[in-house]
């Protein structure tokens, strides 16, 4: 077989060619350290190392998602706290307000403190997350969610709960709505019992409790006495008389459908019994907000107890205030036991997506990481084949029959 001069140039040349693009790409492999530099190189490997990395992506993103989530928690668990404490002092205000041995001049002061604790209030529910968004508007974070009136507050936020991609099955609440934490106070089966503004006698209630909860209906009831020793109790919402006639002692429980409450007599000197025609309201369960409830007890400090009946109205008012006080703290502790819980969750989670970024770090790595050792090797014999093969195409370039003429 007789090759040509153009055929032996070609071979070699090309032969060259194919051994510098080896050892360019195996220097490749080693200052990249990935061993798949193009899909061509390991087509299977190629696809698994993308879903790989789209998975590592996503996970990434989820544990973003829950640094936020955490930030904007804490933010609330922050403010909710505070509001704790505030709603302490304010049952410690009432408290000392109720004493009995304060004037007006002195109740008016107390009113006084009511009302920069219920301004503060009222910025602790309009509290921001650091970004500009409202905490407690639900979906409506652009602009205050309460405004403060005559009688408490008004909520124009809505029930939105804005929720975030936590983990791949989970979604998790950012926030909770104003309306839940500050205006639906739940009362517990007993949401109160005001005295009327037109009682004469010096009645006071107290020891507001379920003593049956098989027993009760969500119905309003009254208590009206017939005489300063005796009272009937009325189902209003029904129309019908509980019972009637029945012998008033002093503190004693009067129970009734599930309820059980107390009518005291206002203490003295002198002691005052209450009147004939006096009444007390039992409400059915209800929801309270507690900017009413804080405003409620303002007005009721700053009215004159020179009236008659008025000292037994202004301790019913601190009595029920008292309580919704109480139920105000029960539902931001509940609120805040719900947060903590998230919180909690979030840890777990996070511990977990880290532990899940490690397994596709340690997948990629098997995939597409280069062997050094094999790599180095294979770069020592390319370049050695390379070597060699340039001092033959030399050597076979220049044979040449003109060489012996």
């Amino acid at each position: 077989m007789r090759l040509s001069t153009n055929t032996i140039f070609a071979a070699g040349v090309a032969r060259l060619s194919e051994l510098q693009s080896g050892i360019v790409k195996t220097q490749q492999q080693i200052s990249t350290g990935r061993r798949i530099l193009t899909p061509s190189d390991d087509p299977v490997g190629a696809a698994n190392a993308l879903n790989l990395s789209q998975g590592q992506a996503i996970n990434t993103q989820f544990a973003t998602n829950r640094t936020n989530t955490i930030n904007s928690l804490s933010t609330e668990e922050g403010v909710l706290q505070g509001a704790t404490s505030l709603l302490q002092d304010v049952k410690t205000l009432v408290i000392s307000a109720g004493g009995g041995v304060l004037s007006d001049a002195d109740r008016g002061f107390i009113a006084t403190d009511l009302k920069g604790r219920l301004t503060e209030l009222m910025g602790q529910a309009n509290a921001t997350d650091g970004t500009g968004n409202y905490l407690f508007g639900g979906f409506q974070v652009s602009a205050p969610p309460f405004t403060a009136t005559a009688t408490g507050a008004t909520y124009s936020g809505d029930q939105g709960q804005r929720y975030v991609q936590v983990g791949t099955s989970r979604q998790m609440a950012l926030t909770d709505t104003g309306e839940t934490v500050f205006q639906n106070v739940p009362s517990n089966g007993v949401y109160g019992a005001p005295a009327a503004g037109i009682n004469t006698g010096g009645g006071t209630v107290s020891g507001l409790s379920i003593s049956d909860s098989s027993l009760l209906k969500n119905h309003d009831y009254t208590i009206k006495f017939t005489s300063p020793t005796a009272y009937d109790v009325l189902d209003t919402t029904a129309g019908t008389t509980v019972s009637s006639a029945n012998a008033y002692t002093s503190g004693a429980p009067i129970t009734f459908d599930g309820r059980q409450i107390a009518v005291s007599d206002t203490a003295g000197p002198p002691v005052v019994t209450p009147a004939t025609g006096d009444t007390f309201t039992v409400n059915q369960d209800r929801h309270q907000s507690v900017f009413k409830t804080i405003s409620d007890m303002i007005t009721a400090l700053q009215t004159p107890t020179t009236a008659p009946g008025a000292k037994a109205a202004l301790d019913n008012a601190l009595m029920v205030g008292n309580g919704n006080i109480d139920n105000a703290l029960g539902n931001i502790l509940t609120v805040r036991a719900s947060i903590g819980s998230r919180l909690k969750e979030l840890d777990s989670l996070n511990t977990s997506g880290d532990d899940r970024n490690l397994q596709f770090a340690t997948a990629l790595s098997q995939i597409q990481d280069v062997d050094y050792n094999k790599a180095i090797s294979d770069f020592t014999q390319q370049n050695t084949t390379l070597e060699a093969a340039q001092k033959s195409f030399v050597k076979i370039s220049g044979m040449s029959l003109f060489s012996l003429l």
